[in-house]
């Protein structure tokens, strides 16, 4: 059995697989309701009120809607008795009125035909993710608008805020998912950059880039490289671009006031890691013939850190982040942040027994912790 309200959420449900059908022509009306039909053991007086109440909702009663069909049915108390042995939905205009979306229907199709008439190509795209569209519909031509602008400019190389584009300036920012669906969809893959999560680096748009921070710590290097200053902030863009850093020994590290205290190391620059933002690193391709190493906190976080950086550069090594600094520096070891223990796959033997002690004791030594003499030292084994 089912009710008036069961027979609408049902069709409502069918919604996506009925604008799919008008986008392909496929047939669709008449639409069959499924249903739990009466048995002869049922009770007649509950089926009479279910009848009624059905009824009353039907297209018979109402104008529009499901059409009942009934069929005498042998019941074991009351004998033969008119049930609903079938319940369907006729035609469009009923079943868009019943679940109340023949305006959106109307603005549907709109959206569709403005589509195929400029992208004939998303004809199975708009039939395999109607609901994609149907919360833009009311500004539809506005996205067609923006995506012929990128069909016909590709790799436009501008900041968002300067595409000539005739709609208002936050437009794209605020309706960037659905775009890059389409454009997905529509620009060749030779303009799409795969590896882009943002907008703006997915279809060559200019953004506020991230900033590498680099110091020489070589001053020979400077003049060698042609550097204007030993210490130089650069966008991630231009940091990849770097030239004549292949076989440089380049130390990573992760706070501020220990990367500006480093000491002269031949051949050697430092690059501040700001913790997780080394996840940036990986797209510096000039890494891979560097001499890599990392000094991070002793502290989960710090091994995790290192962790992540050798799954860009697998032959990177740590740097004073050992059980004998531990030891040395037990005297400053403070809480950290209580974290779980969990296996990080690149650690040293070594490094992985300081982590599980770390982790287990719930220890921190802040790299600003070691002294400058112990800091040269170790700066001076980098070579070897």
């Amino acid at each position: 059995m089912i009710t008036p309200e069961e027979i609408k959420q049902q069709a409502e449900r069918k919604y996506p697989s009925f604008l799919r059908a008008s986008i392909l022509d496929e047939i669709f009306f008449p639409f069959e309701i499924r249903f739990r039909k009466a048995t002869a053991s049922d009770d007649y007086l509950i089926l009479r009120d279910w009848v009624r109440e059905l009824l009353a909702g039907s297209k018979a009663e109402r104008g529009f809607g499901y059409d009942v069909v009934l069929k005498k049915q042998e019941l074991r108390r009351y004998g033969r008795q008119s049930l609903p042995s079938q319940i369907t939905i006729e035609t469009e205009a009923d079943y868009l009125r019943l679940i109340g979306k023949t305006e959106a229907f109307k603005q549907w199709q709109t959206a569709v035909s403005h589509t195929l008439s400029q992208f004939p190509q998303l004809k199975e795209w708009l039939a395999q993710y109607p609901q994609r569209v149907l919360p833009h519909t009311h500004i539809w031509d506005d996205l067609l608008v923006v995506c012929n602008y990128f069909v016909n400019n590709p790799k436009p190389n501008l900041y968002l805020r300067e595409l000539p584009i005739p709609v208002h300036t936050k437009f794209i920012e605020e309706n960037q998912a659905i775009l890059r669906h389409l454009l997905d969809e529509l620009l060749p893959p030779d303009a799409v950059s795969a590896g882009g999560n943002q907008f703006e680096q997915r279809f060559s748009l200019r953004y506020d880039e991230p900033q590498i921070r680099l110091r020489l710590l070589d001053e020979g290097l400077r003049s060698e490289l042609g550097w204007p200053a030993a210490d130089l902030s650069l966008t991630l863009s231009d940091c990849r671009g770097l030239v004549g850093m292949n076989g440089r020994a380049v130390l990573i590290v992760e706070n501020k006031m220990t990367f500006l205290t480093l000491p002269p190391a031949k051949n050697s620059l430092a690059i501040w890691g700001k913790g997780f933002q080394v996840s940036l690193l990986r797209e510096i391709d000039w890494l891979a013939d560097c001499t890599i190493w990392y000094w991070g906190d002793l502290d989960a976080q710090g091994f995790a850190i290192l962790s992540q950086l050798r799954s860009y550069w697998p032959r990177t090594r740590s740097l004073l982040m050992n059980d004998a600094t531990l030891e040395k520096y037990k005297e400053f070891v403070v809480a950290g942040t209580p974290v779980g223990r969990i296996v990080l796959a690149n650690l040293e033997r070594e490094e992985a027994a300081v982590y599980r002690q770390l982790v287990d004791n719930n220890w921190r030594l802040e790299q600003e912790r070691i002294r400058q003499e112990d800091v040269l030292l170790a700066i001076g084994r980098m070579g070897n």
